[in-house]
């Protein structure tokens, strides 16, 4: 699981018909407290996570392994909208 960043939408009106339906968005992984790392990825969204959110990630065949992923061709999923996180007793990152 990674930690990343909703930065933006991606719109396909054509894809493969198992993912038809899906909210896509771009996210690009962060540290705890929120600083971004590397480069954008593009994960589907299990949890109607907004833009500008520090969400949950899972990768690989992880990602398959939801009710709405299983058996579908996807790398990247959101599976949780961060409200804070707490790292060695300190809240690194609070939702406002």
């Amino acid at each position: 699981m990674l930690i990343a960043r909703v930065i933006g939408t991606a719109i396909s009106t054509i894809k493969d018909p198992k993912i038809k339906g899906s909210k896509l968005l771009i996210l690009k992984q962060t540290d705890p407290k929120g600083n971004e790392l590397g480069q954008p990825f593009v994960a589907v969204d299990l949890v109607d996570a907004g833009e500008g959110e520090l969400v949950l990630t899972g990768h690989g065949s992880s990602a398959r392994q939801t009710n709405i992923t299983k058996d579908c061709p996807v790398d990247a999923v959101i599976m949780a909208v961060i409200d804070h996180l707490n790292v060695d007793g300190q809240v690194v990152f609070r939702k406002e």
